[in-house]
């Protein structure tokens, strides 16, 4: 009952415009301040490599081991993916452009900081982005997805599709 609401009420495509400005806008925020006054994740990849020891390390050994053997070593890479994954995930929440994709990336960061012992607003950004995920297109009904998606879908559909008909192999001999 609440998934069909999500889904298909114009009601719930105006409440999930609601939030996606408020993510977008956190997300764009976050992702400007980063590309603006400069960004290095090392500090914070360290550390979550020292929040990965003790009796109850807040960061589990398997993602230790991403960091460690991953991430650290790709430093440069990270330091442009964050700023960058962010800013764009909050422009195409605004936008309502690629909505779901949008929020299911920054979900996957929001994830990706608590996995590394961080909480902030991390769990409060992932449940709101539940609702946008499972809206599915409703939460891009009043943004860009409104027009882009039938717009890619007529595309994809007709690269699909022949230009004659099919002749089974026998019609060829």
């Amino acid at each position: 009952m609440v998934v069909e609401w999500l889904r298909e009420h114009v009601t719930a495509s105006a409440l999930m415009v609601v939030l996606r400005l408020y993510l977008g806008y956190e997300w764009m925020v976050a992702g400007w301040e980063k590309i603006t006054q400069g960004f290095d994740a090392t500090g914070f990849l360290k550390g979550a490599l020292a929040k990965a020891t003790g009796e109850h390390p807040a960061v589990q050994s398997w993602w230790a081991a991403f960091i460690e053997n991953v991430a650290l070593p790709n430093v440069g890479l990270f330091n442009f993916l964050v700023p960058w994954g962010e800013f764009l995930v909050g422009i195409a929440l605004i936008l309502g452009l690629f909505t779901t994709f949008a929020a299911l990336m920054g979900a996957v960061m929001n994830f990706a900081f608590m996995f590394s012992g961080t909480t902030s607003t991390n769990p409060q950004m992932v449940l709101l982005t539940v609702f946008i995920l499972v809206a599915g297109a409703n939460a891009g009904r009043y943004g860009l997805d409104r027009w882009v998606l039938p717009y890619l879908r007529e595309r994809m559909g007709s690269m699909h599709r022949p230009n004659h008909p099919h002749r089974p192999a026998a019609a060829h001999k």
